[in-house]
């Protein structure tokens, strides 16, 4: 089976999750810690070189005030959990606005952690406009255009998986998605299972990958 080098992934669902349960919206967040754990060790395993986990977004913090501090501290815990494994860890999003955490930024730089080994980057007050604001930017010193992808240091993305249904971007990595094959699981991320993974894999592998040749 191919395995494809890097995947992105949407976790979604987790208000409807906690709704359809009778929870309030933001009980849903932290049921999403150990689904990411999981499908971090099944990617180690199947070999994939790099894994992007979507935060939340500078759209996510106009959210209600609690809603916001659930997935904000979600997203610290799960950056925390993942730093316990042995990965190349990178967070990445605005760090200039009061909504980017205090506690992540030491994790701005990519860094090994353990032994190192698969790519792991998690967005963080991501945005897309803050990605791509100074793409190309003329230097006229230089008489040439410069590439200031804030996040050039991620590579392409082949596969992106989104849980709960949805079927839109949201604004992940624009520029890194331009060919990834676009798979969607209609189960919310806290009920996430292992054969949403591999079933995700069977279809990739079934793609036609010509990135437009």
């Amino acid at each position: 089976m191919r395995v494809p080098n890097h995947i992105g992934v949407i976790p979604d669902g987790n208000r409807r999750w906690a709704e359809k349960r009778g929870l309030p919206k933001e009980k849903g967040y932290n049921e999403g810690l150990q689904p990411g754990l999981r499908l971090l060790k099944l990617c180690q395993e199947v070999g994939v070189e790099e894994l992007t986990f979507y935060g939340f977004t500078v759209d996510n913090t106009k959210r209600p005030a609690v809603q916001t501090r659930a997935f904000v501290q979600s997203c610290i815990d799960a950056v925390e959990l993942i730093a316990n494994q042995d990965v190349s860890l990178l967070v990445i999003g605005n760090t200039d606005s009061k909504m980017f955490p205090k506690a992540l930024l030491p994790y701005t730089t990519r860094t090994d952690f353990g032994k190192g080994g698969i790519k792991v980057n998690f967005l963080v007050n991501y945005g897309w406009e803050w990605d791509l604001a100074n793409l190309l930017v003329h230097d006229n010193k230089r008489k040439k255009i410069l590439n200031y992808l804030k996040s050039n240091s991620i590579s392409r993305v082949d596969l992106l998986i989104r849980w709960g249904g949805r079927r839109r971007l949201s604004g992940f990595l624009p520029a890194q998605c331009a060919y990834a094959d676009f798979y969607v699981i209609d189960d919310y991320w806290p009920d996430f299972k292992d054969e949403h993974f591999y079933e995700a894999l069977k279809w990739y592998d079934k793609q036609d990958i010509t990135l437009g040749g």
